[in-house]
């Protein structure tokens, strides 16, 4: 027989839709939301403890656990309140919507470098915000003779390369803020004895080439760009949309 333990727990974001007692108000979610956001910014997802959170909102320690259980429900607040406001304009052609919502995101990603470094969980959470923007590229996709399972594959193909290329952007500009390197000449510098000897070992001569060549090895919008024109013509042409 089930019991009232057996129950599923309700999720944050259905508690948080629940009334609160009128004497919560002064801490809100959004307060903590904000807060946590804030230290997180600054100082990377390590910082982010309950017991520091609480010590910034200048609350008795378990005042935040009125809202969130624990820190998985906080990262959840913390993604949800950076994707709010994150919308697609009206009436764009699919290929112009998807590039708007890989440009937008990459633009949050490096506003925020914590969101390249989320647990699973949290990089998975289905919250509101996070939903909305789902909800908003596949209805941009809505309307070209796809089904709803090419229509989602199109939507994750564009998020795959978008997360894929800021988690390598992400780590190059952590990397290059926590030793102090102001661009990537130093950045290739430090890197230089490793390079060296992988050159020098004659395996790799098309990479070489690109080393002497290349241009636009610290363009990272460019590069972010092309890769993703890349993509939405390959999507375009396998489609045939």
């Amino acid at each position: 027989m089930a019991t009232e333990n057996d129950k599923p727990r309700a999720s944050l974001w259905e508690r948080l839709e629940r009334p609160a007692p009128a004497q919560r108000q002064t801490l809100s979610p959004q307060r903590i939301a904000t807060t946590a956001v804030q230290i997180a910014d600054a100082e990377g997802l390590e910082a982010i403890t309950m017991r520091r959170l609480a010590t910034e909102l200048g609350v008795a320690p378990m005042a935040p656990y009125r809202h969130v259980s624990g820190k998985d429900d906080l990262l959840e607040l913390m993604v949800d309140h950076v994707y709010a406001g994150f919308q697609l304009p009206a009436g764009q052609e699919w290929r112009q919507s998807m590039r708007t919502l890989a440009l937008r995101t990459r633009d949050l990603m490096l506003r925020h470098l914590w969101l390249a470094q989320l647990p699973p969980q949290a990089r998975l959470s289905l919250t509101p915000n996070r939903m909305s923007l789902a909800e908003q590229a596949l209805s941009a996709l809505d309307g070209l003779g796809l089904d709803d399972d090419a229509m989602m594959s199109v939507f994750r193909a564009v998020d795959a390369y978008v997360h894929g290329a800021l988690t390598d952007e992400s780590a190059v500009r952590t990397l290059m803020h926590e030793q102090g390197w102001s661009d990537g000449d130093e950045l290739r510098s430090e890197l230089a004895p490793q390079m060296i000897w992988h050159m020098r070992t004659g395996r790799y001569p098309t990479f070489k080439r690109y080393l002497h060549a290349a241009t636009r090895k610290d363009d990272a919008q460019w590069q972010f760009e092309t890769g993703l024109t890349f993509v939405l013509n390959g999507i375009a042409a396998t489609l045939a949309i």
